[in-house]
């Protein structure tokens, strides 16, 4: 007779990062429950018997059929984007209650993960940041079991729309270079990011908190990444430093819009306060032990192979195509 596989359940399996995670548990021999809105399977899982349940985090039938049974949950569902803070909290804070207090009722001896930001050790900064905070407080206040909260820096790689605008800068002659010269941003790859969750999904008394980073988790100058992403490119411009008061400007403008439209806007006030925070690095004590899991991508061979990737996927222009 097979052993039963352990059950991992997922959300915002569909997402950048969800969708790499999946891959990564299912090649540890996961069964995969994974939490999705779309029909559609994501071309990443496809082919790994991945068992979806239809539903989002205000469901709670969907949840209790994700969650019974599950071995290890995985919470990776979150807002990015928001008209306000409302919307993030109702999401980010109130969506993560109802899956830890879940949880709880259907399957307490279970192990939760609960992947946050960086951008959570700065609820001031942002509504997103500080919804992210008090999304980790949730998980705590819903959860009493075993309970590990990752707080990953900036992440890159395929599939990612939200870092391809750093090399869509980086492809111009003159490349805007935006957050102070001294300021220090950490970054990972994808596929080391979802290793490593993996890997914490497997370990079974994993840290309470922990943040991950590529070999240099002192992070990286915003000139350093742009520069990174031009040489990707086989690119050479010149760098021109946007002054705080135009990062200021943009901010305020993308509020004002998203005020007015009701949408949500891509840059505003709080993701200009995000952009000018001097330290986004990580210091060794927060990092994930190696003994768990170790990063392997260093900024220069990730940005090549995503910037391969763009272009395959036609999300980027072919190298020395006409301008």
């Amino acid at each position: 007779m097979m052993a039963r596989k352990p059950i991992a359940a997922v959300t915002g399996a569909t997402g950048f990062l969800g969708c790499h995670t999946v891959a990564a548990l299912a090649e540890r021999g996961f069964h995969v429950r994974a939490l999705i809105r779309r029909p559609e399977p994501h071309p990443l899982w496809q082919d790994r018997g991945i068992e979806t349940v239809p539903g989002d985090l205000a469901d709670e039938t969907a949840l209790q059929r994700l969650l019974t049974g599950a071995d290890v949950v995985l919470h990776l569902a979150g807002l990015v984007r928001a008209r306000s803070p409302k919307a993030f909290l109702a999401v980010n804070r109130d969506g993560a209650f109802r899956l830890a207090s879940m949880l709880q009722r259907c399957a307490p001896a279970a192990r939760l993960i609960g992947i946050s930001s960086l951008a959570a050790r700065a609820p001031h900064l942002s509504a997103y940041a500080a919804s992210k905070s008090a999304g980790e407080q949730a998980l705590r206040d819903g959860f009493g079991g075993k309970l590990c909260i990752v707080r990953p820096p900036v992440i890159y790689g395929p599939w990612d729309t939200a870092t391809l605008s750093i090399f869509r800068s980086a492809a111009a002659r003159i490349v805007p270079v935006a957050g102070h010269s001294r300021s220090r941003i950490a970054m990972i790859h994808v596929a080391d990011a979802a290793d490593a969750i993996a890997a914490l999904a497997v370990h079974k008394t994993p840290p309470s908190l922990c943040t991950l980073a590529d070999g240099n988790p002192q992070g990286y100058t915003p000139q350093e990444i742009m520069q990174t992403a031009a040489q990707a490119l086989g690119h050479h411009p010149r760098y021109v430093r946007l002054p705080a008061v135009s990062i200021w400007g943009a901010g305020l403008a993308g509020s004002l819009y998203s005020l007015l439209s009701r949408r949500p806007a891509i840059f505003n006030a709080g993701k200009a306060r995000e952009m000018l925070h001097p330290d986004w690095s990580v210091s060794p004590a927060e990092l994930l032990p190696d003994a768990i899991a170790r990063p392997r991508i260093t900024l220069d061979h990730g940005f090549s192979g995503a910037v391969a990737w763009y272009r395959a996927a036609g999300w980027l222009a072919p190298a020395h195509a006409p301008r």
